[in-house]
């Protein structure tokens, strides 16, 4: 297997299969100095599946991507050329398909194969997808059916390493994780959701997919004297007053009580609770792992929020039935009430809305920043370090264009009220709010994108609209202002001046996230695309087609050019870790370097040295350093 240095992250669709990535990105990320191409899911989903989280048999390789053939000669020409295949799977769930799924067609396949309640018959569903039903991925014989064709492509070597889709889903996940070990897959990821300071459980598995590094280095360049003017003029602007984690709970309450109430009936079935959509909104973490003989700490600290009945028969797993299915429950209840809800209410500074983020913290000071490198080093060394995903909010460079509005808040108050006398404003504050922010960070943008991400947010708030009874009167009125926002030279003359001094402030935040990313402990992912700068709203926005010859065009150019600093900052660094391979397994030594940078060394060979402000100067006898100062260089 190569040597970890890097992973790229590429979403495989039917018109960009796996023929077109042997042809183009292998290739590319050879030059690039990748080490690992981590693919999108690759089993046969179903034929009109525009991601593969959609499974309908997963014991074949998708036909829409190119079929096993192809996916093999993909594997085998990334080996040949000295890049490793990690994959990510979907255990927990499958479509629900009778024409395409022969585990659900077939009515016995069916009972044996998916998770079902024997008394009421509501099947458990992934999130609130009717579409998806839970796998029985804790019964041997169902595991050995779905895991098999994964199985033999890891025993052939063709995959190295695996990503595993929302293990909170699984009845059991270490029981599910030490049997995939078990099996010979000796490289795992996790999709687990952590909360800022809450640590993975003791898994056999290399890490998670990154969420908690994106989080933090975000929050890393966001200049806390911006926390009180921005939370001032957000209470000015909305009449907002709550903080983020009061609306949360509000907010986990709402979807417990509608979203998820067949599964809150399931569970009073089981065991007649008072108050358990309550209890669960009350949770600081997606989920508990209370097993009969085993009770984490961390499992008791999360429980002690419970109603003393409840907290009882949770950590003593009295009525397993029970304790399995609240503890697969409470995880969609935070996903969907908090990432797919609350973070489309609360706007103070979206760039810290996120997955795996919390938006009450505004900042992380360099001292912070490296405690959580530094445990990461000695617990997880080889975790993904990410800055986009698929299913990321915004981009990584969309978020530091908005963190950087807390450095320049005074200038950032005045822009937005000139924007509301110049334009009329919007009749929600708070939708307005949004619409600024979400242009600032991703200018320019042309009015479809925004217009359909803005009827997403709006939907998913569901305070003004939502997907079940959509406010079609209302959401028009919001595209009419957005596409009126393009015709208002007024307003243009005032914005595009404005955007650009964010931008680059944006700019020289996302290009020291980017050296952190690749030097810090941990393993770098970069996203499709991200090697320029990206500014990717939401999925599907986040899906779009990359442009891969300008791509491969940027890999030729002898010195960078403003659009290309990126590609040649990852190159270089890549180069480095190539030739220093051991410095950056080695020490990870913190470097006190006051509140406007942050630097460590790596093996005792590495120097790394990033301002956190654009008026901060970085020198540095480092040829590394040498050559990201004259980057940021190009930024002024």
């Amino acid at each position: 297997m190569p040597e970890f240095r890097c992973t790229y992250r590429l979403q495989l669709t039917a018109e960009f299969g796996f023929e077109r990535a042997r042809r183009i990105v292998v290739p590319y990320a050879r030059e690039l100095g990748i080490s690992h191409l981590y693919l999108s899911p690759s089993l046969q989903a179903q034929s009109t599946s525009t991601h593969g989280y959609d499974v309908v048999d997963p014991t074949k390789i998708s036909e829409q991507l190119g079929g096993e053939d192809a996916f093999r000669a993909l594997c085998g020409e990334a080996h040949d050329s000295g890049l490793g295949i990690l994959l990510d799977i979907v255990p927990n769930h499958m479509a629900k398909n009778e024409r395409e799924n022969p585990y659900w067609r077939d009515l016995d396949l069916r009972e044996k194969y998916f998770d079902w309640d024997r008394t009421t018959g509501w099947y458990r569903r992934f999130f609130d997808i009717g579409e998806l039903g839970g796998v029985r991925v804790e019964d041997p014989e169902v595991y050995a059916a779905t895991h098999a064709k994964i199985l033999e492509l890891l025993d052939e070597g063709y995959v190295d390493g695996l990503r595993i889709d929302h293990p909170d889903g699984l009845a059991n996940p270490r029981e599910y994780l030490e049997r995939l070990r078990d099996s010979g897959a000796h490289r795992v990821w996790v999709e687990k959701i952590l909360e800022p300071g809450e640590p993975l459980r003791d898994w056999p598995v290399e890490g998670t997919t990154g969420y908690e590094f994106a989080n933090d280095v975000t929050a890393l360049f966001v200049d806390p004297s911006g926390e009180e003017p921005l939370t001032e003029l957000y209470r000015e602007l909305t009449g907002e007053t709550h903080t983020f984690a009061e609306l949360a709970h509000e907010a986990k309450l709402e979807v417990a009580r509608t979203t998820f109430s067949q599964e809150f009936e399931r569970l009073r079935a089981l065991v007649p609770f008072d108050g358990l959509e309550e209890s669960a909104a009350s949770l600081h973490v997606y989920r508990t792992y209370v097993e009969a003989d085993r009770v984490d700490e961390e499992d008791r600290k999360a429980c002690a929020v419970l109603p003393d009945d409840l907290r009882r028969v949770v950590l003593d797993f009295e009525h397993p039935e029970f304790v399995t299915r609240w503890q697969q429950t409470t995880g969609p209840v935070m996903a969907k009430g908090v990432e797919d809800t609350a973070f489309y209410r609360y706007f103070r500074l979206t760039a810290l809305n996120e997955v795996g983020g919390n938006p009450d913290r505004f900042t992380l000071a360099p001292a912070e920043f490296h405690e959580t490198a530094a445990a990461r080093h000695e617990r997880h060394p080889l975790q993904l370090l990410a800055s986009q995903t698929h299913d990321t909010k915004r981009a990584g460079d969309v978020r530091a264009r908005i963190g950087a509005l807390a450095g320049m808040h005074e200038e950032w108050a005045a822009r937005v009220q000139r924007w509301r006398e110049l334009t009329g404003g919007m009749d929600d504050p708070n939708e307005e709010y949004l619409v600024w922010q979400t242009l600032v960070g991703a200018w320019p943008i042309v009015p479809a994108r925004l217009e359909a991400y803005l009827q997403k947010a709006l939907r998913e708030a569901k305070r003004t609209t939502n997907w079940l009874e959509p406010n079609e009167r209302h959401e028009q009125r919001v595209k009419s202002f957005v596409r009126g926002l393009y015709e208002n030279h007024a307003f243009l003359d005032d914005f595009e001046p404005f955007v650009g001094e964010v931008a680059r402030a944006g700019e020289h935040a996302s290009l020291g996230a980017l050296l952190l990313r690749l030097t810090s402990p941990g393993l770098p992912d970069i996203y499709q695309g991200d090697a320029f700068w990206s500014l990717n709203l939401v999925d599907p926005d986040n899906r779009r087609a990359v442009d891969w010859r300008r791509h491969q065009q940027a890999l030729a150019e002898p010195t960078p050019r403003h659009e290309t600093l990126k590609t040649h900052l990852i190159r270089r660094v890549l180069a480095v870790r190539a030739e220093y391979p051991e410095a950056f397994f080695g020490s990870y030594e913190p470097l006190d370097l006051g509140p406007d940078h942050v630097g460590f060394v790596r093996g005792g060979r590495v120097k790394v040295v990033v301002p956190l402000r654009p008026g901060a100067t970085c020198t540095c006898d480092d040829d590394l350093l040498q050559e990201f100062a004259q980057e940021l260089s190009l930024l002024r």
